[in-house]
């Protein structure tokens, strides 16, 4: 008589080496999900740069997202994005951006930000500012998800 067909023991054998292997793909896999939704925040962040400079470099002075053109990615966004201007004796010395995750990625809590601030130093005729990551409320697991964040300043507070 033919046998045709698997035996119990090999379609044991086969689920368990299934299940290892996802076991070791399923957290790898949320892990890239959230650095891709992670890496929204350097683009973004090296843009408000970029604008600020520019701004910097034709006014001699920092402003809000309005002043400088900076619009935050929209709808359908990882992150909510804020900024505020700081304004002395009528001129803008301190301008700060900062984005939040809208939802918990890996370990990474809502409850963390990524922070960067531009401030001019001394007078404005000086034409100087400094530019950097400022105080910024994220901890390793958050950092980890976003590895170019440090090399996006050219001053670290």
């Amino acid at each position: 008589m033919k046998k045709q067909g698997f035996t119990l023991i090999e379609l044991m054998v086969v689920i368990v080496i299934m299940g290892i292997l996802a076991a070791v793909a399923v957290p790898k896999l949320f892990g890239m999900i959230a650095k891709s939704k992670a890496s929204e925040v350097p683009t973004a962040a090296g843009t408000w740069i970029n604008m600020m400079d520019a701004y910097f470099q034709e006014k001699q002075g920092v402003a809000d997202w309005k002043i400088i053109g900076y619009s935050a990615p929209g709808q359908g966004s990882s992150y909510s994005y804020s900024s505020s201007t700081l304004v002395y004796w009528g001129t803008a010395n301190t301008a700060d951006w900062n984005a939040k995750p809208v939802a918990k990625l890996n370990e990474c809590e809502t409850t963390e930000f990524w922070k960067l601030l531009a401030e001019t130093e001394g007078s404005v005729s000086d034409g100087s500012i400094k530019m950097g990551i400022k105080d910024n409320g994220s901890s390793d697991d958050c950092k980890n998800l976003t590895a170019s964040w440090d090399k996006l300043t050219r001053n670290t507070y």
